[in-house]
Formats: C-alpha cells, sequence, structure tokens
C-alpha cells in the first residue's frame, strides 16, 4: 500500500515539475496584460513584408500586424523571420502571432492553430482590364506567356484550349518583360509577382482574370491560445466586412480582396 502510495506521489511530482518547466502561453489576457504584442512578419517578402526605403519593414502583414495592436490598443513589436522561422518562432514563445504570408495544411496544423484567412495568395491568369477573359476557355486563340516548368506551366497546360498559344520563358523577368512590351496577351503567375508588376508598371494596368491554384494566406497562433484566435477570427471578419482587408490588398496587390475561406 505505502508502496503504491509512493508511486502516486512520485508521478504527481514529476507531472507538476513537467508543468512548471513549460514556458508560460500567451494568451489574450497576458498580452493585453503587457501591453505588448510580438508579431512576427516576413523579413524580405514584398508585398507581404520587406524593408522599405525608410529603413522599415513594410507590406500588407505589416499593416495587419499594425492593425490588431491598434484595435487591441497595445504597443506592436515586428519581429522578421524567415518561413523556416514561422513555426519555431511562435512554439518557443519568441512570437504571439504569426502574419507572414502562411498557407494552412495538415501538416502545420499539427504543430499550431490556424484562424481564417486574411489574404490572398494564387496563381492566376492576369490582362488588361478590358480583356473579357472569365475562364480558361476565353484563353482559345491567345498568346500566353508563362515561366516554364513553373507550376503554373504545369497546371495551366492541363487546362488551356487547344488553339491557345503558350509562350514559355525562362524565368520571371523575362516572361513579365514578354507581358510589357505586347509579345503576349495574358501573363499566367503568382499573384505576388503580378503585384510587383502592377506596382511598378502603372502605365500597363492588369487584372485577375480567373484562378488557376488557390493557396490563401492565414494567422498562425500558438496551440492552447484559445482566447486569442477567436479574438483574430473576429479581426479579421471585422476588417472584412468594414473593408480595411480589400483597402490593404488594393494598397498592396492592386487588385480587390477576393473571397476568402473562414475555418
Amino acid at each position: 500500500m505505502f508502496g503504491s502510495l509512493k508511486k502516486t506521489f512520485a508521478l504527481a511530482a514529476a507531472t507538476a515539475s513537467v508543468m512548471i518547466a513549460q514556458p508560460a502561453m500567451a494568451d489574450l489576457a497576458d498580452i493585453l496584460s503587457s501591453g505588448k504584442i510580438k508579431i512576427a512578419v516576413p523579413e524580405n517578402f514584398p508585398p507581404f513584408g520587406a524593408l522599405g526605403a525608410s529603413g522599415e519593414h513594410e507590406g500588407y502583414d505589416v499593416d495587419v500586424a499594425k492593425l490588431i495592436a491598434e484595435d487591441l490598443g497595445v504597443e506592436l513589436e515586428l519581429v522578421p523571420v524567415t518561413s523556416k522561422q514561422r513555426i519555431p518562432f511562435l512554439e518557443t514563445d519568441r512570437v504571439d502571432l504569426v502574419i507572414s504570408s502562411m498557407g494552412a495544411n495538415p501538416g502545420r496544423a499539427k504543430s499550431i492553430w490556424f484562424s481564417s484567412a486574411y489574404a490572398p495568395f494564387f496563381s492566376g491568369a492576369f490582362a488588361a482590364p478590358g480583356m473579357t477573359i472569365n475562364s480558361p476557355a476565353d484563353l482559345s486563340g491567345k498568346k500566353i506567356g508563362l515561366t516554364g516548368g513553373s507550376l503554373e506551366d504545369l497546371e495551366l497546360t492541363k487546362m488551356a484550349p487547344a488553339d491557345a498559344e503558350i509562350i514559355r520563358f525562362g524565368d520571371n523577368a523575362a516572361t513579365l518583360s514578354a507581358y510589357a512590351s505586347g509579345q503576349v496577351d495574358v501573363l499566367v503567375t503568382g499573384s505576388v509577382v503580378a503585384a510587383d508588376f502592377s506596382a511598378k508598371n502603372a502605365d500597363k494596368p492588369i487584372q485577375t482574370k480567373f484562378i488557376i491554384k488557390d493557396s490563401p494566406c492565414f494567422i498562425g497562433v500558438k496551440k492552447g491560445s484559445f482566447d486569442l484566435l477567436q479574438w483574430v477570427n473576429v479581426f479579421i471578419l471585422h476588417k472584412k466586412l468594414g473593408g480595411d482587408l480589400n483597402t490593404m490588398s488594393q494598397k498592396w496587390f492592386g487588385q480587390d480582396l477576393p473571397p476568402l475561406p473562414a475555418l
């Protein structure tokens, strides 16, 4: 009997020791109490986040982070991260949130929680606003420029009509140059590449015609921070309904915010 009690006490002590050793989880109340939130943003991935001419980080994700801190009424600490640092920084409490153009998938969901989508990220067909293209079928008879061997090349080749002329270039720079010079009618690329082109070529406006492959961005939250996750989801809903995210999308991507999935 006494041996059994000793084992029980030993197990309880070991469990308590593990619980004490684990770092405290920052949830909404902790952030409000401390008056500060640490948010990971892209280190160098414009237009989501990068070092601007002013020496400060700027971009879509940075603006979202600033608005979160403003709505919470707390100080913001931006933490620039690479893609590989996003989840480890969240798991080790170096940041409270990750807003860094991160897609959600079952593998990542084993480690962290995801909010509803807050930003678009997709591969699509882009062309002049006056050109009527609503689906792959409308590419019939048109010259389409894309980067050979890319995801866009593989996907569009499956869906383009037989009489569409797909012209493949060696890299994104050559593809964009071909579209800018009028060698092709339609640009097929990633939304980030298209946004960057739009920002640098105001005299050559482009518009999303249809999406080839969709992979929107989600905010990463540490597992267990339930109140913070709930608040972030309400924040995203509020900013979608109020038009704030649409304004940011127009500013950084040159496009209206498309419909985004909610978790």
